[in-house]
């Protein structure tokens, strides 16, 4: 049973958790976004926002928990698996904050393909604003633009969630893959 990796990827407050727990609900193995969970441990740690003052060891974190949550999808037992945000989020990030990075970035992103990529467009109505997304909704606009096209140079054809309820949005999903 080949098990394939699907993410739902887009830009800050787009609705990609509300369609995960959807998912969920309806019996679907997913992993969660982990972005929170290591702002979360740097705020325990006594640094407010480590994306903004150590942006390469945020990223570096980021990039080896998505790893292995790569390595962790492939153990499971199913036909698929949903994914809150893949590999290439974090270059699409770092590009966009203009960040240097190392080669093995690039290499990580090339060498542990998904299968299937879901772009929830920017969607003002529904964005939202707490303690770990700081971003405007114009950042989220361009950090948008970035993730279609960081997906785009890796060779994937993201296809674009409809603006809908959260119900029909899963149901695109599911009927797409």
């Amino acid at each position: 049973m080949k098990n394939r990796k699907i993410v739902i990827t887009g830009g800050p407050g787009t609705g990609k958790s509300s369609i995960i727990h959807k998912l969920e609900e309806n019996g679907e193995k997913c992993l969660h976004e982990i972005s929170r969970q290591v702002t979360l441990e740097a705020q325990s740690s006594g640094i407010d926002q480590l994306f903004l003052t150590q942006p390469l060891l945020f990223s570096e974190k980021l990039l080896d928990g998505r790893l292995k949550q790569y390595i962790e999808a492939s153990g499971f037992k199913s036909d698929h698996i949903f994914i809150d945000r893949g590999l290439p989020d974090v270059v699409a990030y770092m590009d966009y904050f203009e960040t240097e990075y190392p080669e093995v970035f690039n290499k990580t992103c090339e060498n542990n393909r998904y299968d299937q990529i879901f772009i929830l467009p920017p969607w003002k109505d529904i964005y939202t604003s707490d303690n770990e997304r700081y971003e405007s909704f114009d950042e989220a606009l361009k950090i948008s633009s970035y993730l279609y096209s960081t997906y785009k140079r890796y060779g994937y054809k993201p296809i674009e969630v409809p603006k809908l309820s959260v119900e029909d949005r899963t149901n695109f999903i599911l009927d797409k893959i």
